[in-house]
This record gives C-alpha cells, sequence and structure tokens, in this order.
C-alpha cells in the first residue's frame, strides 16, 4: 500500500465533528482546537445546512450553537433525537444561561460547554463524546447489558432498561426515585457503566451518614492547617470522581448550606476545598437518589429550589417491587443461588407455596426485604427446601401495634408495658430501614437524641 493510501485510510478513519455556527471566530477556534485533537471537521451555519449534512454524511459528534440565523440549537437538537438518536450533541450557551442548558439537556443533549470557552472543558466534553461512540459500537452486537444485573421481564422493568441506556448516552444530571430497597444505587452503577465513563471512577455517597460539621471537608476537601485535625492536604468525594461519576444517595438529607455549594459545583463545575482560596475545576456527572419526594421538600421550603431543577434534569423511577411481582421467583432464584454460593452448597430451591405466598406480599422494604426474608428461611429449613412454613411476613398493612379492645383488660391480652414496647420497636425499626441503619439519621426522623435512640435499641433488643 502507498503512503498516499495509507494516509487516505488515516484520514478516513479520523472521528469527524459537525460545527454548527455563523460566528467566523469561534469556528476559527473550534477548528483549530478540533484539529490539534486529530480530528476532522464539517461546518455549517445554520440549522438547515447542518441538517443536510446530518442526512448525507456519518458525524461522531455535533457541536452546535445555540443562536442561529434560521432557528436555534435546541431545534436542532430535537431534530437529531428524531433522526439521528445515536449521534451525541452538545450545545454551546451564553454564559449564565443555565436555563437554557437545562432545556437542551432535556430535550436530549450530550452535555453543554459555556461561552468563553473553557477549552480544557471542551476537550473532556469532546473526548466524552467520542468515547462514547466508540463504546455503543463496540456493545452492538451483544444484548442489553443491564438484563444480567436487573432482575425481571415485567414491564416496567423493561421500561427502566430502555431508559437507562438512553440517559447513559448522556452527560445530563439524573436523579433516580423510588422507594428504599428497589435498587437506586444499582441504577446508577448500571448508568454510569453503560455510558462514556465507564472506565473512571464511580463515587458513591450517603449524604445522610456524614455528620453535618464534616461534609463539607468531605465533599470538597481541605488544605492542611485548615481547622484542627487537617494534618494534610485532603482530597474530596467530588475530586475522586474525576472523569466519572458522583452519585448521591439521599440526597434530601443534605443540609442547606451545602445545597447551596453543591449548586456550585453542578452548575459551574468548580470546588473550593476547605481553606482554598482558589477554586478548582471538576469534571464529574452528577447522580442523585432519595426514597423521599423532592418535590413536596422544596414546597416546604426544605430543599432549595434552583438545586432541584438542577440535579432532576432526568428523572428515572425504579418501580416497587410490588409493582412487578411477577418478577419475584426470578429474583428468588437469584438470590438463592447467591446464598447458596455463600455457604458452598448447592443453590436452595423454594416450593411454589412458598413463591405464591411472596407474591401475596406487598413488600414495603421491597428486594432487601425479599433477600431479608429469603436468608432467613434459609436458615430454617432442611434439605435445602423452602416451603410456606418457613416464610416469615410482617403484618402486610405495616400498621401500628394494635391496641387493646374496649372491653379487653389489659391482663387478658398481655402487659401494657409490653404493648407499648412493641410499639416503640416498631417504630425504631421503620426509622432504621427508611434510612438504611444509619442510627444518627434514625434518631433525627425519631426526634430523639442518638444517645437516647442506641440506649432504646439495646434494651429494647434489637440488636
Amino acid at each position: 500500500m502507498s503512503a498516499s493510501q495509507t494516509a487516505a485510510r488515516t484520514e478516513a478513519t479520523r472521528p469527524t465533528v459537525l460545527i454548527v455556527d455563523d460566528e467566523p471566530d469561534l469556528l476559527e477556534l473550534l477548528n483549530l482546537t478540533l484539529r490539534r485533537m486529530n480530528l476532522r471537521t464539517r461546518t455549517a451555519p445554520d440549522v438547515g445546512t447542518a441538517q443536510r449534512l446530518l442526512k448525507g454524511e456519518p458525524f461522531d459528534l455535533c457541536l452546535t450553537d445555540m443562536r442561529l440565523p434560521d432557528g436555534n440549537g435546541l431545534d436542532l437538537v430535537a431534530w437529531i433525537q428524531q433522526n439521528r438518536a445515536q449521534l451525541p450533541v452538545a450545545v454551546i450557551t451564553a454564559h449564565g444561561n443555565v436555563e437554557s442548558a437545562v432545556r437542551a439537556l432535556k430535550l436530549g443533549a450530550f452535555d453543554f460547554v459555556s461561552k468563553p470557552l473553557d477549552l480544557g472543558v471542551l476537550r473532556k466534553l469532546i473526548d466524552n463524546a467520542i468515547r462514547l461512540n466508540a463504546t455503543t459500537a463496540a456493545a452492538e452486537p451483544t444484548v442489553d447489558p443491564g438484563r444480567a444485573r436487573l432482575i425481571g421481564h415485567s414491564v416496567p422493568m423493561d421500561q427502566l432498561r430502555e431508559l437507562i441506556g438512553r440517559v447513559a448516552r448522556s452527560e445530563a444530571p439524573v436523579h433516580i426515585s423510588g422507594e428504599s430497597g428497589t435498587g437506586k444505587e444499582l441504577v446508577a452503577r448500571l448508568i454510569h457503566e453503560s455510558g462514556a465513563r465507564r472506565e473512571r471512577p464511580f463515587i458513591a455517597v450517603n449524604c445522610g451518614a456524614i455528620p453535618t460539621e464534616l461534609m463539607e471537608s468531605e465533599f470538597f476537601g481541605h488544605k492542611r492547617g485548615s481547622f484542627t485535625g487537617a494534618v494534610a492536604d485532603k482530597k474530596g468525594l467530588v475530586q475522586a470522581a474525576e472523569g466519572g461519576t458522583l452519585f448521591l444517595d439521599e440526597v434530601a438529607d443534605l443540609p442547606l448550606h451545602m445545597q447551596v455549594k453543591l449548586l456550585r459545583v453542578v452548575q459551574e463545575k468548580t470546588v473550593r476545598p476547605v481553606g482554598e482560596s482558589q477554586e478548582e475545576k471538576v469534571d464529574v456527572r452528577i447522580l442523585s437518589a432519595t426514597h423521599k419526594s423532592l418535590a413536596e421538600l422544596v414546597a416546604q421550603s426544605q430543599f432549595r429550589e434552583d438545586l432541584f431543577y438542577r440535579i432532576n434534569v432526568i428523572e428515572l423511577h425504579v418501580p416497587s417491587l410490588r409493582e412487578r411481582p411477577e418478577d419475584i421467583p426470578d429474583i428468588a432464584c437469584t438470590v438463592l443461588t447467591r446464598l447458596g454460593k455463600r455457604i458452598n452448597g448447592p443453590a436452595p430451591r423454594i416450593a411454589d407455596d412458598a413463591l405464591a405466598q411472596l407474591a401475596a406480599y406487598p413488600f414495603p422494604g421491597n428486594v432487601r426485604e425479599l433477600e431479608n426474608v429469603l436468608e432467613r428461611a434459609l436458615t430454617l429449613c432442611l434439605g435445602g427446601m423452602i416451603t410456606a412454613e418457613h416464610i416469615k411476613l410482617r403484618s402486610p398493612a405495616r400498621a401500628p401495634a394494635p391496641t387493646l379492645a374496649p372491653a379487653e383488660h389489659p391482663s387478658a391480652a398481655g402487659a401494657l408495658g409490653d404493648h407499648l414496647e412493641d410499639i416503640e420497636r416498631s417504630a425504631i425499626l421503620r426509622a432504621l430501614e427508611k434510612t438504611r441503619y444509619n442510627k444518627t439519621a434514625a434518631a433525627k426522623l425519631l426526634g430523639m437524641s442518638f444517645r437516647a435512640l442506641r440506649y432504646r435499641i439495646k434494651k429494647l433488643g434489637i440488636e
């Protein structure tokens, strides 16, 4: 093969970026930057020209300005989503125009960059977009990667898998809602592993488990000597997720002063470590989750409205187990296989009457509760077969402990102190489950001190 043929083949395999803009100075800057990244460029001055080029040529990324002579970048984003859905498109927005950026992300834009252009940020955006295209192309022959991890074939789960695949192709912040125990962190990990950042860190943070006074240092790091005990520089959780994904679990538990600082991370992509005078640029994708209703908390002034709209650009709802009871047999089989491996034995079996009993139960604790029920049943059964008698379930209604009937005497139904302890034990267990057994958060939920909760747990024998 001649040198000219080799050069032509190399040129043909280089990724191609379509730049849609009518400003000569900006076009020159973008062309120069992309060519230095060994990328080919094509340009279009307006939406109509861009659409004609997109119909006739393959591209790896479209980079469009927001203001164009015959429309705006949002029109082009919407057109690409309908006609070239696999093509990443990023928009260039005016400085501080957060509303336009959010609208673009909601329409399906991969990401956005603000004027004046920060070339470092622009290069990272382009790298992520090109890497996403390469990842998608390599994964096309395989079956949906989420199916092996998200168990079940119900309609809600199929819809969830489809949404995960779509949002993984974007850099937009995603908020994952759902009850406790539904698997919100698993969904976050699947979004990360299916996207362009899959080779970079995934940092999960339980916002309710960090003491308030340490929260800023844990999130953003600190400089040596910035406070008592700061004997060395420390990198924060946000910086640890550089290039990857930061998952904020139970984001509703963030205090208001931290919500302000998180808003700056999401909006400006900068952090300032405690004791540092200069801000640092960060490149992280924000995923968040909570079992609470953020909209209700905003209405109650317990969560900032501006932060709500920034992290809730795309919302995914994880269905509860009672919304998909047909998935219970599959989940039970998977859980029992895992438990069998843990004890180095064959996978336990489950009888039809036990499955019927599980299917009729609403599972307020969702998949996590199902796992606990099966693990308890495995310890009770003999011969590796779980039957209905081994399944121990709570009251389906999760109502408060029964009170005495008016005509009933305390001595006939048990001592009054026992009933009060039952009520107290039930309340504490519910609070612990809601907070994933974080005692500090549970104490706050119950309106008592941590020390008082610890004393009650010990006295009631809950541990």
